[in-house]
């Protein structure tokens, strides 16, 4: 439905174009075929941006969580008496700490969505021409709608099997807590809950986003 939108409006645009009405749309030919080479390109930039993404968001919550464990040993070693329980610890200065780190460190991939269509079809109407950069975009947001689909359900789903296991294993089976394959499902929890709590999620607003910016894109030329 996203890509049937973009497409769409831009039929509408071009069949109305003329000097006084939409000229920025006339002379465009619509040719989403694979022969087109920037059809190639566009699929090709669309299919990258889900697992680019996906990777700055690992990587805004590994960082964001640094920070709170930096904050935590401070105030162990600062604050006597946490771990005996005479002393309290700071929850409030953690709280608020990780809730700037978290929006601080999602500012950049924020950012990928919005600035991707724009800048991909600027690029591509320097280097060739309206119609060019036209099918690139449209060719990126079908990139973007088929890949980001199976990041998606593939994070969050990998996520939850990745959490399900480790506490498969601390009921007991496979060992249980203190063996190997409980240390190898810590490590797999620890990469599964960013998997299936903020990459995999965040990947389908991502998809409508880097749609509704193409879309505005459209607009703002017939304008």
């Amino acid at each position: 439905m996203l890509f049937a939108a973009y497409t769409e409006d831009l039929k509408h645009f071009i069949s109305l174009a003329t000097p006084t009405e939409f000229p920025f749309f006339q002379g465009v030919t619509l040719d989403f075929s694979l022969q087109n080479p920037y059809i190639v390109v566009g699929l090709i930039l669309g299919g990258l941006l889900p697992y680019l993404f996906g990777a700055m968001g690992m990587l805004a919550v590994g960082r964001a969580a640094g920070s709170v464990v930096r904050e935590v040993r401070r105030q162990f070693k600062e604050i006597p008496g946490i771990m005996e329980g005479t002393g309290k610890p700071d929850y409030g200065r953690a709280v608020d700490l990780l809730t700037k780190a978290a929006i601080k460190e999602m500012i950049i991939p924020s950012l990928l969505p919005l600035l991707a269509p724009i800048v991909i079809f600027f690029v591509i109407l320097l280097i060739a021409d309206k119609s060019a950069a036209f099918a690139t975009l449209g060719a990126m947001l079908l990139g973007v709608i088929i890949t980001g689909l199976f990041v998606a359900v593939s994070m969050t789903a990998g996520g939850g099997a990745w959490d399900n296991a480790k506490k498969y294993i601390e009921d007991g089976n496979h060992g249980g807590k203190g063996t190997d394959a409980h240390a190898a499902a810590v490590t797999g929890d620890t990469v599964g809950d960013p998997y299936k709590d903020t990459a995999g999620p965040a990947v389908n607003p991502m998809i409508k986003i880097t749609n509704i910016i193409a879309l505005l894109l459209l607009a703002a030329m017939a304008h």
